[in-house]
């Protein structure tokens, strides 16, 4: 790189506002109003309302740059539109258009020095997973178009050590078919690992009675263990594990829990304790919550909380969106608590680091 051209980039990343600037938010998320306007919501880690952004359509998740204050926000499938927002003043960067032939998923990631943004698509006639990457030092230009190691990525999750996770979920769909799943005779999920230029270093598959499992959303602690939420695409009267935890090198590991049919084969959100001591699934069809141990998997207990939805990290414990408000679990009990704004929360609470 040219000095010239570093020193204008530096000034550049000195002039953008830091987080700080947007009243210093811990979470973001996506939601909705009475009026089903829709919306970027910056919250405190008590749920104070720091911003609110309308975006063109419904959302799904968020990805927060790791120190200027921009968010992109994605339409949830099969939107093509993502939103680049600077949080201080709802200012709209950029805006990121699918490819023809392509629609995102809900999610993305950066990468840990803030320069490209990662993108989960489908590249709906082939079929065939794809990764976009966006430079977000060149207006968010794109700039190249990986494999995604599968059928259907969901979310992206940038590693502690480097690289990437991705939940490859395993069903097709188009949209000229609406939300259908059009494969489910031979949908094949997956777990791939992409290092840090997007270079697919490893996968792991399920077992063939879980092959209907759908891997869908992730998060990772310190150590690197992944947790994994799970969506069944099997009889709706079987009863599966819908969390799962997994360490390179080893098979994917199943964590049943007594309260497991109360999510209603539908786990919607999932976060790890900073830690790791509890992991956490959200139910939002079921209105529980599970709780599960980070480091053996063992049941930990369950909240019954209205359209439970998004989960983070909160101090030493969670923050989860709720019906009319926030839910806060620390050693062992839960607080409920309102949030102003009649909102109407989708599945995600993105924290901030």
């Amino acid at each position: 790189m040219h000095r010239r051209t570093f020193l204008a980039t530096a000034a550049a990343a000195l002039a953008a506002p830091a987080w700080a600037d947007a009243g210093a938010p811990c979470y973001l998320t996506a939601a909705a109003k009475p009026d089903l306007s829709t919306w970027l919501v910056g919250l405190s880690d008590r749920g104070t309302v720091l911003f609110q952004i309308p975006v063109p359509d419904r959302g799904h998740a968020a990805a927060a740059h790791p120190f200027r204050a921009e968010a992109v926000a994605f339409a949830r499938r099969p939107g093509r539109f993502a939103v680049v927002l600077e949080c201080p003043t709802g200012a709209e960067i950029a805006r990121l258009h699918a490819p023809e032939g392509r629609h995102f998923y809900g999610h993305g990631a950066f990468t840990a020095d803030g320069r490209y943004l990662l993108t989960t698509e489908n590249d709906f006639d082939a079929p065939d997973g794809r990764i976009g990457v966006w430079d977000a030092q060149a207006a968010y230009a794109r700039v190249d178009d990986l494999p995604s190691g599968g059928i259907g990525p969901h979310e992206i999750l940038h590693l502690p050590g480097g690289g990437f996770a991705v939940a490859n979920g395993g069903i097709q769909t188009h949209p000229d078919f609406g939300r259908a799943k059009l494969n489910l005779p031979t949908m094949a999920p997956n777990l791939t690992y992409l290092d840090e230029g997007g270079a697919i270093v490893d996968q792991v598959h399920p077992p063939s009675d879980m092959r209907l499992n759908s891997i869908r959303h992730l998060d990772v602690d310190a150590d690197g263990r992944i947790a994994i939420a799970l969506q069944w695409q099997g009889a709706p009267q079987q009863i599966v594990p819908l969390a799962a935890q997994h360490v390179r090198g080893a098979p994917l590991r199943y964590l049943p829990h007594p309260a497991t049919a109360t999510l209603r084969q539908f786990g919607g959100s999932v976060a790890i304790a900073r830690d790791g001591s509890v992991i956490a699934v959200t139910g939002p069809k079921g209105d529980h919550v599970l709780y599960f141990d980070g480091r053996d998997g063992t049941p930990r207990g369950a909240d019954r909380l209205a359209e439970a939805s998004g989960v983070a990290q909160h101090g030493r414990g969670l923050a989860l969106t709720i019906q009319g408000g926030m839910a806060l679990r620390e050693n062992g009990s839960t607080a409920q608590f309102p949030v102003a704004g009649d909102w109407s929360w989708d599945n995600h609470l993105v924290r901030i680091v």
